[in-house]
C-alpha cells in the first residue's frame, strides 16, 4: 500500500509540472515534470471558434503511416486523421514540409519511473543551439509568416465528434478518449493554454492514463518502441517520411 502511494505521489508531482510555469508562450515545454520554461509571444493560438484559422489548417481524412529515423532504425507510427483529423493533419503535413528532419529529441523523462521523450521544437534544427534552451519553439508558416497553433482536440468514446479547445473535465465530459495515453501513443505537447500545440511531440514510454483527457493523442508507434526505449537526450531524427496516406492529407 505504502509503495501505491508513493507512486501516486509522484504521478501527482508530473501531472503538476504539465500545467504550472509561465502561460505567456502558446508552445510546449509542458510536459516537463519539474517546469513549463516559455517565452513570450504576440501570436494568437487557433480556437475553434477562431474559424479563418481553423480553417485554413491541413487536416488528414483517414490515416497516414509516417516513418522516423532515429540512430539508423526506423520508428514506424499510424496517425490516426479519424479520430483526431487537425491534429493528425498538422503532424502529417510538417512531416512532409521536412520539418522534423534534424530536429532533436530535447526531453527524455525516464526516472523515477518511464513518462516520455518529446521532441519537436524547430530551434534544435540549429546544431549550435542548446539543448538544454529547447522546449519553446514554435513551427512559424511560411504561408502567414506568423506562427502555426492548433486547437486541443480531443474525441470521446460515444461521441461524433472532438471536442476542442478544452480538456475534457473542463468541457464536462466523463467519457474517456478514443485515443488514450498507451505505451507508444504520440501525442502533442503544449502550454498550460489548451490551443498552444504546434510542433512539440512527445511518445509515451508507458501507460499514463492520468493525462487521458488532457494532451491530444493522434497517433501510435506500431513498429520501432525498442528504438524509443534507446532514445537519448539530443538524439536527433534523421528522417521523417510520410510512408502511406498522404492522399489523405487535405490542405
Amino acid at each position: 500500500m505504502q509503495i501505491k502511494i508513493q507512486r501516486w505521489l509522484v504521478l501527482l508531482i508530473v501531472v503538476g509540472g504539465l500545467v504550472l510555469g509561465g502561460c505567456s508562450n502558446p508552445e510546449a515545454d509542458s510536459l516537463d515534470p519539474n517546469d513549463s520554461a516559455t517565452t513570450a509571444t504576440t501570436s494568437t493560438p487557433a480556437t475553434e471558434t477562431s474559424s479563418p484559422q481553423v480553417n485554413n489548417l491541413p487536416t488528414l481524412e483517414g490515416k497516414a503511416t509516417v516513418v522516423m529515423t532515429v540512430k539508423g532504425s526506423p520508428i514506424k507510427i499510424e496517425v490516426n486523421g479519424d479520430e483526431a483529423p487537425i491534429t493528425a493533419g498538422n503532424f502529417v503535413d510538417l512531416v512532409q514540409r521536412g520539418v522534423y528532419d534534424g530536429l532533436v529529441f530535447h526531453r527524455v523523462v525516464r526516472e523515477p519511473q518511464p513518462f516520455v521523450v518529446q521532441g519537436g521544437d524547430p530551434q534544435g534544427k540549429d546544431p549550435n543551439f542548446p539543448v538544454e534552451r529547447l522546449g519553446t519553439g514554435s513551427f512559424n508558416d511560411p504561408a502567414t509568416s506568423t506562427a502555426r497553433y492548433v486547437p486541443l482536440e480531443i474525441k470521446p468514446q460515444g461521441a461524433e465528434k472532438p471536442v476542442y479547445s478544452q480538456t475534457l473535465d473542463k468541457a464536462g465530459v466523463t467519457a474517456a478518449p478514443v485515443l488514450r495515453h498507451t505505451r507508444g501513443a504520440v501525442a502533442m505537447a503544449r502550454s498550460s493554454m489548451p490551443d498552444s500545440a504546434s510542433s512539440q511531440f512527445y511518445i509515451s514510454l508507458a501507460e499514463l492514463p492520468f493525462l487521458d483527457g488532457s494532451y491530444a493523442v493522434f497517433g501510435e508507434v506500431v513498429e520501432g518502441m525498442d528504438v524509443v526505449d534507446k532514445i537519448q537526450q539530443g538524439d536527433r531524427i534523421e528522417k521523417a517520411e510520410v510512408t502511406q496516406g498522404l492522399e489523405n492529407l487535405k490542405k
